[in-house]
């Protein structure tokens, strides 16, 4: 049995990852910041859960070292947390304040939990690091006018951080994969009642990127996935 830590897993996305996980035979551990919340979506999952506020930064290494002593080295780990900034938070209206949070939770925190965890997991040589970014965090095509300053930078340092990893970790050829998937606008607390796709269809390329048969040297790591598809970062 596969041990998964999904971020991000008391709802929305996280939550469909962390099902389907489940489902697929997987252990699972959500982390989440809500201790109520968190309680209760793995009471109906039949999971564990650790919670932490994902803005402390030491409070989430010494969680994450925490919970690879407690279950072990993971074989997944999902990272489905983050919040949007400010909808007027553009490049030069933006406070300090507001910069740091987003910053925080959308990426410092990510590069902590992978920093924490990782290192063990390229050392089994048997792992899968799927992590949330967003459209609005690409370098090119649609999208990448301006605005949101905050929300779109993280993503875009989350895109860097994937990218780099896994050509660190050798795309797949040392047995570590490391991806991006955007879930595009879905119906969640941050995407809205409103937006067109499902929480299930916004995580269904993680959980698929989470599964998946890889053939070691096939260069199918270290991407952008979209609806399954390779985007451009």
């Amino acid at each position: 049995m596969r041990l998964a830590i999904v971020t991000g897993g008391s709802r929305g996305l996280g939550f469909e990852v962390a099902k389907a996980l489940i489902a697929h035979g997987d252990r699972v551990v959500l982390v989440s910041k809500d201790p109520d919340r968190a309680a209760a979506s793995a009471a109906q999952l039949g999971c564990d859960f650790e919670c932490v506020d994902l803005e402390d930064l030491s409070a989430t290494r010494s969680t994450f070292e925490a919970i690879q002593s407690k279950y072990g080295v993971p074989q997944v780990l999902v990272l489905a947390h983050g919040v949007m900034s400010e909808k007027m938070s553009k490049t030069l209206r933006t406070t300090t304040e507001e910069w740091r949070r987003v910053m925080a939770i959308n990426l410092d925190s990510v590069f902590v939990a992978v920093n924490t965890i990782g290192p063990a997991m390229a050392e089994a040589r048997d792992g899968r690091i799927i992590i949330f970014t967003a459209c609005l965090g690409r370098m090119s095509g649609p999208g990448n006018a301006g605005g949101l300053a905050p929300y779109r930078i993280s993503k875009a340092g989350v895109n860097a951080l994937v990218r780099n990893l896994a050509h660190e970790t050798g795309l797949g050829a040392r047995g570590l994969l490391v991806d991006a998937t955007c879930p595009n606008h879905s119906r969640t607390d941050m995407g809205g009642a409103d937006a067109p796709r499902s929480a299930e269809e916004g995580a269904e390329t993680a959980i698929w990127l989470a599964t998946r048969d890889f053939v070691t040297g096939s260069d199918q790591t270290g991407l952008f996935w979209e609806d399954r598809e390779i985007i451009d970062w």
